[in-house]
């Protein structure tokens, strides 16, 4: 799809998506007493929230954008009509109509092409937090965001390692992990991606790899209640990060 005449205006007016994304944190981090215990206790619903919470904050910013963007665009051809009042109002609508229609149409087209990265961002915040030794974009064949304990025990002994990456939907991403031929104790894909098959489920249990999700994904989602490979945060720091911090001398 075009970009619309409006794209670049309203993205001058909106603040940075690191921006939404830091005040996001902020009203999370009042909201709860953010220790490494309550992270770790409560990192299935915390990713969620501060995910809804970021939403919110972003659709509040672009409100106010779009405001001020319509009042800029309308104003400047209102300023050029004789007439004025009801009568002009009504002019400037019919005069401009194509320019409305393709403003409030713009409006999804902003909301489908905010950045999908806040959830991956989101969990490298949360995860620094509970201070877990890891690399972060270690180049190892391929370069998943985190490589854990280090590059240094990987290279010593690669299938002591785990390896996490975290993408808001997978599309294709698990099938890049199995071709880069990377070694490790497990591949964990953390997601918020409720569409997998139970095929594709099925191909990623040969290859070692997890999905790690919410617990209301693993939960609720059909494919993905019985599905050895698709766990939730908790029971991944449980059964998979802790036992091999141990091994490790970590914990």
């Amino acid at each position: 799809m075009a970009k619309s005449r409006f794209y670049d205006s309203r993205r001058k007016l909106m603040p940075s998506q690191d921006k939404i994304i830091e005040k996001a944190r902020g009203i999370l981090s009042k909201n709860h007493k953010m220790t490494e215990e309550y992270i770790k206790d409560n990192f299935d619903k915390l990713i969620l929230e501060v995910e809804k919470i970021g939403y919110k904050v972003y659709l509040e910013e672009q409100e106010i954008a779009n405001v001020e963007l319509l009042k800029r665009t309308l104003t400047e051809k209102y300023s050029r009509l004789s007439i004025k009042g009801i009568e002009g109002l009504q002019i400037l609508i019919e005069k401009n109509f194509a320019l409305l229609d393709e403003f409030f149409k713009s409006l999804g087209q902003s909301r489908m092409s905010r950045a999908g990265k806040t959830f991956e961002d989101n969990l490298k915040w949360l995860f620094k937090k509970l201070n877990y030794p890891f690399e972060e974009r270690a180049v190892i064949n391929g370069r998943p965001d985190f490589l854990i304990p280090s590059v240094e025990e990987y290279k010593k002994n690669p299938m002591s390692c785990i390896i996490f990456t975290a993408k808001r939907t997978l599309r294709e991403r698990w099938r890049q992990i199995v071709t880069e031929g990377t070694r490790g104790l497990g591949f964990f894909l953390a997601t918020i991606d409720d569409t997998k098959s139970y095929d594709e489920i099925q191909e990623m249990l040969k290859h070692r790899i997890y999905m790690v999700v919410p617990e209301p994904l693993k939960k609720n989602v059909v494919n993905y209640k019985h599905a050895p490979n698709i766990i939730s945060f908790r029971v991944f720091f449980r059964d998979h990060l802790d036992p091999a911090m141990k091994r490790w001398g970590k914990l």
